[in-house]
């Protein structure tokens, strides 16, 4: 029963959000749905694939089983550089700085090398072939939508670079949302040691559906654009393959690039967490300082004793601390919760992290994810969790909702990264930057729709 109405569930939460971009379309008549249904189609078939045949998923638990041992190498380094630091207790900030920070830098330039002897290109291009065949695409759109999946939002476009200045507002719109809904592989790798933390089962268990997310994001990404900004019916499509992009001098040139390049994501993404936590902080004190006060002057006026904050405290089994931001957050986007399959009590937690994966960005809505599984899992003295724990279910929901990079501080990036190798395109790049947030949001949400159908 729970199967069938997680399904049903499913079913209408991709109707309303294909609907929503429907809506939103720059030209209705010209949809070509022959397109959308193959990448509907697309989704589905690799979602059953990897989630559940189990020769397939068996293949996805031994690659994800690998990558994380992979993964485990960066600690050599960390311990190099860091020494008896790394003996502290384990704690959230210690798996942050010590774990996830190193294994950004370990990871790009682990990809870098990957990319000059060209196994990452025979990858993307194998990825591009399957979508240009089952949706009709061109072959740039292709390509950056299959590098999307293993690079970042800033580095795919280098591997269209030719053809980016002729591309129409169609195909750099689905260039522009591919790179919104899926996530690098510095950051896949920061999120595994990020939600899995020290439990190698569960750093496993995050790393196949994260590696899952993002794949079956890509034909939803595709989906969404071409919804959103239809291609012209008769246009000729480029069907070229052809691969760009710098893959430095040597191994060691290459090696060095991909570790200054993670050198400096991983600087960004640590500053950028300090300070959003930090506002988020200041905002939510601003919050309950003001109703605290409003609640005085009603009860003072009325006579009553209530206190808000603290009922809502009640209310939500102590998962907040009263009318903060984050707890609006909650209740805007509880109905998009709601909506991809999340169980009731666990609504508006999950459409906290929605709302602040939106507003904010993934990597403070993933820290603050594993923040709220921790104090789940952390007894106080009379052996009570300190907050509710989730739902299994809303776990994973959240985890493909959260995996991308749909957020307003993208749209800059993209602007100025796209921008900087195809002037010509800026124009364009402006006027396309809500859309390709739209368009990103729903590919992350769809994906949730249809892990939450077929993860129970």
């Amino acid at each position: 029963m729970e199967t069938i109405e997680g399904i049903f569930r499913g079913v209408v939460a991709l109707l309303v959000l294909l609907f929503v971009c429907w809506l939103l379309s720059n030209n209705r008549k010209e949809i070509n749905w022959r397109l959308v249904g193959g990448g509907m189609g697309l989704q589905f078939v690799l979602a059953v694939l990897i989630l559940l045949v189990p020769g397939v998923s068996s293949i996805f638990d031994f690659i994800s089983q690998g990558f994380v041992s992979f993964l485990n190498f960066s600690e050599a380094g960390a311990i190099f550089l860091f020494g008896n630091l790394m003996q502290a207790d384990k704690t959230w900030g210690y798996i942050f700085a010590f774990q996830v920070l190193p294994t950004i830098i370990f990871f790009s330039a682990v990809s870098s090398v990957l990319y000059y002897f060209g196994i990452l290109q025979a990858v993307i291009r194998v990825a591009a072939k399957v979508m240009m065949r089952v949706m009709g695409l061109s072959g740039p759109e292709s390509l950056a939508a299959a590098a999307n999946v293993f690079i970042g939002q800033t580095e795919a476009p280098l591997v269209v670079k030719p053809y980016l200045e002729n591309m129409t507002k169609s195909e750099i719109l689905c260039l522009m949302v591919g790179g919104m809904a899926t996530i690098a592989g510095g950051v896949f790798a920061a999120y595994i040691g990020f939600l899995g933390g020290e439990d190698e089962i569960m750093r496993q268990y995050f790393a196949k559906h994260l590696l899952t997310a993002s794949i079956i994001s890509a034909p939803a990404a595709i989906v969404a654009a071409k919804i959103l900004y239809p291609e012209e019916r008769n246009r000729p499509l480029d069907k070229q393959l052809q691969m760009s992009g710098d893959v430095g001098n040597n191994l060691l040139d290459a090696i060095s690039r991909g570790t200054t390049d993670g050198l400096k994501l991983a600087v960004n993404v640590g500053v950028m967490l300090l300070v959003f936590t930090a506002l988020i902080a200041l905002v939510n004190a601003g919050f309950l300082w003001t109703t605290d006060g409003l609640n005085s002057v009603v009860n003072f006026v009325t006579g009553s004793k209530n206190n808000w904050n603290q009922s809502i405290q009640v209310i939500t089994e102590n998962r907040f601390e009263g009318f903060t931001f984050t707890y609006l957050l909650g209740l805007i986007f509880a109905p998009v919760a709601y909506l991809l399959g999340t169980p009731f009590e666990d609504i508006t937690m999950i459409g906290q992290l929605l709302g602040q994966k939106t507003v904010l960005n993934e990597f403070y809505a993933y820290a603050e994810f594993d923040k709220i599984r921790v104090a789940s899992q952390t007894l106080d003295d009379a052996g009570v969790p300190l907050i509710t724990p989730l739902q299994p279910k809303s776990v994973i929901i959240a985890t493909y909702a959260l995996c991308g990079f749909a957020n307003f501080a993208s749209i800059g990036i993209q602007i100025g990264g796209i921008g900087a190798i195809a002037p010509g395109q800026r124009k364009n790049l402006t006027e396309l930057g809500i859309k390709s947030l739209i368009g990103g949001t729903v590919a992350c949400f769809m994906t949730a729709a249809i892990a939450g159908m077929f993860v129970s």
